[in-house]
């Protein structure tokens, strides 16, 4: 195994579960989680992170999915902790391996960032959803004000080989409701004590129309 390899198969996981678990985004995830209910896929589960949050009398059924094998290790471990039956496999945003309309809720956290291809992950998270089911989001990206853009353009490059491929120039309700959402946002704003060029957040509630 190469340094890139080892690097992104057990040194990224074990940043992102860290960088992601900070007490200003710990408190959007209460914000989000705990708002599924019924049958719930979680894209980019790895970690194991919003696991705490989820109201399991609420939950009829639990999928996840991650690309990273640690992140998880981390995600079943924290499914046996919880206590519940989890269905939780390896793979992308882009491939869903799930058929139209299988789930009510949708949970992405911290994840439209780093995907390959975020209209195509969208419309996958969309298709999975039945109508008038809910995606709930909290995400990271494009900041409003020109000159913290400038910043993170300047950044990116460098940011995406470091953080698993992390962008921090994607838009985030915008790029939601062009893929076919009705998207009800529940706050913006700058995470505190965060750099700006890394701390632009939206959060919300989107209907699948």
């Amino acid at each position: 195994m190469g340094f890139a390899n080892w690097y992104d198969e057990q040194v990224v996981p074990r940043l992102i579960r860290c960088a992601c678990s900070s007490p200003a985004i710990m408190a959007l995830r209460t914000k989000v989680v705990p708002l599924a209910s019924g049958r719930v896929f979680e894209i980019g589960c790895g970690g194991g992170i919003n696991q705490e949050f989820y109201d399991a009398p609420r939950i009829d059924s639990y999928c996840g999915m991650d690309p990273s094998a640690k992140g998880l290790e981390f995600a079943r471990a924290s499914a046996n902790q919880k206590g519940w039956s989890a269905d939780i496999r390896e793979g992308t945003g882009e491939a869903i391996p799930y058929p139209d309309a299988s789930f009510d809720c949708v949970v992405c956290t911290f994840t439209l960032c780093s995907v390959q291809d975020q209209a195509g992950t969208l419309a996958q998270l969309r298709r999975i959803l039945k109508p008038g089911g809910r995606l709930f989001y909290t995400e990271h990206g494009r900041a409003p004000d020109a000159n913290v853009l400038r910043w993170q353009e300047r950044i990116e490059p460098v940011w995406k080989r470091l953080a698993g491929g992390c962008h921090l120039t994607r838009p985030i309700g915008d790029a939601v409701a062009q893929t076919g959402f009705d998207v009800r946002e529940m706050g913006r704003r700058y995470l505190p004590k965060t750099p700006r060029f890394a701390g632009w957040v939206e959060w919300g509630e989107a209907i699948r129309i």
